[in-house]
């Protein structure tokens, strides 16, 4: 029973040092962030949406203009993992149900007014779903690196902007 107590501590412990962490963390970048950039990382959070649907899009119809069927296989493969991907993180934000930051510590400053859950981000999911297919399917540095500078900066815009913790965007990359 001693190890038992001992251990529920332990975790306990963990938990708290987690989220402090995550509020500490995002608290920083929120807070003194440059405010300069907040146009420029809205924007890029946003190119998350065009993107997720335009490059399967792309890449499908670059392989039937050139009647080249295994980059017809690439794009669908691109589009099956975004559409995968995209039901995972909805049934997950739905399971985890956890609040935005700004619910639960409103002296952050959101710039944008999102309402539904925060676990895992989503914009960070589906950039790294994107970046990963990518890497899959074109094995060349010149997509693959890209591709990941821009999914890891949807998931720093994500706390910038201040509507995800950093275990959120984790959990997304990781998801992705």
């Amino acid at each position: 029973m001693k190890k038992l107590s001992l251990l529920f501590l332990l975790l306990m412990s963990n938990n708290v040092f987690a989220q402090n962490f995550d509020i500490n963390t995002l608290k920083e970048l929120n807070l003194h962030r440059n405010r300069n950039l907040d146009a420029s990382m809205q924007f890029i959070s946003n190119s998350e949406y065009a993107l997720s649907i335009a490059t399967p899009l792309f890449v499908c119809g670059l392989g039937l203009a050139t009647k080249d069927s295994s980059i017809i296989q690439k794009g669908v493969n691109l589009s099956v993992a975004i559409i995968v991907n995209t039901g995972a993180t909805y049934v997950l934000k739905r399971i985890v149900n956890r609040d935005r930051p700004a619910v639960t510590y409103p002296f952050l400053q959101p710039l944008e007014n999102k309402t539904n859950h925060s676990f895992p981000s989503g914009h960070t999911s589906n950039a790294f779903c994107i970046a990963t297919s990518i890497s899959l399917n074109f094995r060349k540095w010149y997509f693959v690196a890209p591709s990941y500078l821009w999914a890891s900066t949807i998931a720093y815009s994500r706390m910038h902007l201040g509507v995800h913790y950093p275990s959120d965007v984790f959990a997304g990359a990781l998801l992705g």
